[in-house]
């Protein structure tokens, strides 16, 4: 094979891999941020589990 033919293929491919390397950095911008929500999320969570979770009773003697 001619040694341009292997320069034109790499010349090829790096184009492609940089075409896909700007789509995958728009696409990364374009996500909204998850910190919050993810913050949000684990609070409601934790809050669901305490509710669930029964409390033992205070047992209250007589008073003397």
């Amino acid at each position: 094979m001619n040694p341009d033919a292997h320069l034109a293929q790499h010349h090829f491919r790096a184009t492609e891999l940089r075409a896909e390397a700007d789509a995958y950095r728009l696409a990364a911008g374009a996500r909204p941020p998850h910190g919050l929500r993810t913050r949000l999320g684990w609070t409601l969570i934790e809050v669901g589990l305490r509710l669930a979770t029964p409390r033992p009773f205070l047992a209250i003697g007589p008073s003397s």
